[in-house]
């Protein structure tokens, strides 16, 4: 038989688990918190560092795993980066002590920055042109959803103290599903690879990982330890580190070597522009999940399942948005990003308005309508920017393409979550202004961040006149399996 040169449908549903999983697991943990806490005994500090001890070492080596998928195959990587992430999930769910917890943490982070980048990259390289927006537009549907259902899971499984094992299954729920993504994997996924390898730019990769560590962990690590001098250290490093990695990346590239961002790419319009209002748009995000599960938790006294029930209003908005994405994105364009980050912003208005007329007695009926609102906002703006960010990107630089984007989400967040994060936990106690108004804060300057977006999107060029949409009951959208 002939090797699989197409992407089929069960091979999509195996890449897009890949992706599942790992932002699944940036989420998971923020339920079970409290519960490690009891348990482990862990400090402060260190249950951030469970959060972010994650998404730093995910965020520093997406885009190296990118440029490795395009040299050495990305079915390859993809497998790599599945099975040790497999392997690191099993540890962490046998996880004797915080500290080793966070250990295994990073280094489940790590796999998943093999894993993740080669799921865009061979939807580019092995998905037809006419097909490839709207596979695209399914990872950014995933990637929202894996959020929602992240938390939901966790604060399930939390709840059902399986064995008396209380968080350890957020952890060892992977090993299954792992195990099967890779068998799947195997035989479902073709295997691409770049027409032009490069090697890798150890002096860029370097650098950009010390702009990266620079700016996350004393964001991360700095409140809970009283901003010691070493933060404000780091902190200042990130300038330099960011102005020479930008150097070191022109001069490789006007020598005709391969820099791991290349500055060509980030000269295309729609890299560059897409990038510029990923970010804050992911970084609310990432900083709404966290700290709507704290609120829920610590102000209204919600159990992990409830705390995670709370959000399925949201993702079920969401599905619904991400469905019609495609059909919207081709009548309407960039505007639909615009009008997707206007509905999130009224969405978390009306969350706001809800925490200040029902508060303490807040419940998940009563949080519904926002939550409906904001989840059929974003469900219109993620998928969208995947898709804009990589419309001009060529299917030979799928991998650090797709390295860069995935970098930029991971990076944004974890910042996120070590910005806004810490303003709610820096104005959360009571001689502050309390759970409620700090979360409310957080809302008032996400809807900030909504409306950023909005305007943003204006900028982004035009894409070229869409192909017909593919309805239900029409023509596949891969090749059948």
């Amino acid at each position: 038989m002939p090797p699989q040169t197409t992407l089929s449908r069960i091979g999509l549903a195996t890449v897009l688990l890949g992706a599942f999983l790992s932002i699944a697991d940036f989420f998971i943990v923020n339920v079970a918190l409290p519960t490690i806490d009891s348990r482990l005994h862990a400090s402060a500090a260190t249950l951030e560092l469970v959060v972010a001890g994650y998404g730093v070492p995910s965020a520093l080596l997406l885009v190296l795993g990118g440029r490795l998928g395009d040299q050495h195959g990305r079915r390859r990587l993809f497998l790599a980066g599945m099975a040790s992430f497999t392997v690191f999930s099993l540890l962490c769910g046998l996880a004797p002590t915080a500290t080793t917890l966070v250990v295994f943490r990073a280094l489940q982070g790590a796999s998943a920055a093999l894993m993740v980048p080669q799921v865009l990259a061979t939807i580019q390289a092995s998905v037809p042109p006419d097909r490839r927006a709207r596979a695209i537009g399914f990872y950014g549907a995933t990637a929202g959803i894996a959020a929602v259902v992240g938390q939901l899971a966790g604060g399930a499984l939390v709840a059902a103290n399986i064995a008396g094992e209380s968080w350890r299954p957020i952890f060892l729920v992977n090993v299954p599903i792992g195990l099967a993504g890779l068998v799947l994997a195997w035989r479902r996924v073709p295997a691409t690879v770049s027409h032009e390898p490069s090697r890798i730019d150890l002096p860029g990769t370097g650098l950009l990982a010390v702009a990266v560590l620079a700016l996350l962990v004393p964001l991360t690590e700095g409140r809970a330890l009283g901003w010691p001098a070493w933060s404000w250290v780091l902190l200042a490093l990130f300038v330099p580190a960011i102005g020479a990695f930008a150097l070191v990346e022109r001069r490789l590239e006007e020598r005709g070597r391969h820099p791991v961002v290349p500055p060509s790419l980030m000269r295309l319009p729609g890299m560059r522009r897409g990038l510029a209002i990923a970010v804050p748009f992911f970084g609310g995000f990432g900083a709404f999940m966290f700290v709507s599960a704290l609120t829920l938790q610590m102000g209204a006294h919600f159990g992990p399942l409830r705390s995670g029930l709370a959000l399925v209003p949201m993702a079920l908005a969401f599905l619904v948005s991400t469905l019609l994405n495609a059909r919207m994105t081709a009548l309407y364009g960039r505007a639909v990003i615009a009008g997707g980050a206007l509905l999130q912003a009224v969405g978390l208005t009306v969350l706001a308005a809800t925490l200040f007329a029902k508060w303490p007695h807040v419940d998940p009926i009563n949080l519904a309508p926002g939550m409906i609102v904001a989840g059929f906002g974003q469900g219109f703006v993620m998928p969208s920017i995947f898709a804009f960010v990589l419309a001009g990107v060529p299917a030979d630089r799928a991998g650090v393409g797709s390295g860069v984007l995935t970098t930029t989400q991971q990076s944004a967040l974890a910042l996120g979550v070590a910005t806004l994060g810490s303003l709610f936990l820096s104005l959360s106690p009571a001689h502050a202004v309390g759970v409620r108004g700090a979360f409310v804060i957080v809302l008032a300057v996400q809807v900030a961040i909504a409306v950023l977006v909005a305007a943003g999107s204006r900028l982004l060029p035009v894409p070229a006149r869409a192909e017909r949409v593919v309805s239900p009951g029409e023509e596949p959208l891969l090749e059948a399996a």
